[in-house]
């Protein structure tokens, strides 16, 4: 069994000749594993990973331009304020050379399973507001931010078309909703605020025969049957407590 078919097999609940291999390192080992194995990717090969998780492609705001916005509102950034700053073309190709790398590296030369991480909808802006304007934004300001969740959500759609036009095999979305115990916000929000716009870019990933997941950290498990209504492939991780 080849390393793509290995993780399809695993996704699709099926058994595998092998558990697939694969180790987030290069963030937090690089230095340790290059001493040793000479680089990452040595690693990697000696090991046999079967699967890469790809990072890369435009970023959602040009950066000079929001940290102009963000002087000028002193620091606070509001949904409406954030609605009068275009967002990045996600249409320049030109930003996903390090994507065909990674996919010619992974892919290509070495048959693995490619999925790449793309913006999910409240983790996103939490980068924007910060997290603890964003929650009270959700009490307060819940129109404005269906126009800022809509506007992203359909900037995620097209950059994972794009990514699939050059070859990942899963779209991977990041989107930290939960608290140790519970969500962050309550279920009820999640269904009006969160659910609607994620749904804009899962049905157009599936719509092309392409798996996706969901990454968000936390305990989720009151919206578990709305994850399975979106048709999510993949869940990670999973928290109880």
């Amino acid at each position: 069994m080849l390393s793509k078919e290995r993780v399809q097999c695993v996704i699709e609940g099926k058994a595998p000749d092998k558990i697939p291999v694969y180790g987030w390192l290069k963030e937090n080992l690089k230095d340790v594993i290059s001493a040793k194995y000479g680089s990452v990717e040595q690693f990697e090969d000696k090991y046999e990973f079967d699967f890469a998780h790809l990072f890369g492609g435009p970023g959602c705001f040009n950066r000079e331009q929001f940290t102009a916005l963000k002087k000028s509102c002193n620091g606070e950034i509001t949904p409406e304020s954030l609605l009068s700053l275009d967002m990045a073309d996600v249409n320049d190709h030109t930003k996903y050379e390090n994507v065909k790398k990674a996919i010619e590296h992974h892919k290509e030369k070495r048959g693995r399973f490619v999925y790449i991480q793309t913006p999910g909808i409240f983790e996103a802006n939490n980068d924007y507001f910060g997290i603890q304007n964003h929650l009270m934004f959700l009490a307060l300001y819940p129109e404005e931010l269906k126009l800022v969740y809509e506007r992203q959500a359909k900037w995620n759609r097209q950059f994972a078309l794009n990514c699939i036009d050059l070859g990942v095999d899963m779209i991977h979305v990041s989107d930290d909703w939960g608290a140790q115990n519970s969500l962050l916000f309550s279920p009820d929000t999640w269904w009006e605020l969160i659910y609607p716009y994620h749904k804009i870019t899962v049905d157009a990933v599936k719509q092309t025969g392409t798996y996706v997941s969901l990454h968000s950290d936390g305990n989720i498990t009151q919206v578990l049957d709305g994850i399975v209504k979106l048709g999510y492939d993949v869940i990670h991780p999973y928290q109880e407590s």
